[in-house]
């Protein structure tokens, strides 16, 4: 089992290398957000950025910072049979906490320019408040806590993406790095 950690800022093209992993490689997906969406959707209040920020911040200081890493690192081992998982949404470093001690975990960072990362921020309805957001609201949300932890994570990648480029290059560099890291497991397991 190959389990890939994406991180990355908003709109970075985290959701998009998902998708493409989770059709080319059958890969069974895990993102963070979907544990918050769903308690959203359990209270009806909307899937909203600023109540996804909020409902993790408060449920982090109640029950500890690695609440949701602990979540993620148990659905993870009870996925038998899973050649691929996907990990979206990583954000912090206790989000890795429990994940990088999973056998071939490995974390890949996508990168992106600001002016992309808001077109395709605006151009998509991932959550309810992205169309109408201005650029100086999509700036000023990179001064939130949820994407300045990502900065000093991003360090800690393993492989990093630039998506400034095609959809086509992206898909070409998830499959590099695939091919990578499959090449580093059959090289460590002969």
């Amino acid at each position: 089992m190959i389990i890939i950690g994406l991180i990355g800022q908003m709109a970075s093209g985290k959701s998009t290398a998902t998708s493409y992993i989770e059709k080319k490689y059958q890969a069974a997906c895990y993102r963070f957000s979907d544990i918050m969406r769903d308690l959203l959707q359990r209270l009806y209040l909307p899937s909203s950025r600023d109540n996804l920020i909020q409902i993790s911040i408060r449920l982090r200081e109640e029950f500890g910072n690695d609440l949701f890493a602990k979540a993620m690192a148990l659905d993870i081992k009870d996925s038998n049979g899973q050649n691929y998982i996907v990990v979206e949404g990583i954000r912090r470093e206790d989000d890795i906490v429990h994940l990088k001690d999973l056998p071939n975990f490995h974390l890949v960072g996508i990168t992106g320019d600001i002016e992309t990362r808001y077109q395709r921020l605006t151009s998509r309805s991932e959550n309810s408040d992205d169309q109408e957001k201005t650029f100086a609201d999509f700036a000023a949300d990179h001064e939130r806590e949820t994407e300045k932890s990502i900065i000093p994570l991003m360090d800690k990648v393993e492989y990093l993406i630039d998506n400034n480029k095609t959809i086509e290059d992206l898909y070409n560099e998830i499959d590099s790095i695939i091919e990578k890291i499959k090449t580093k497991n059959n090289e460590k397991n002969n």
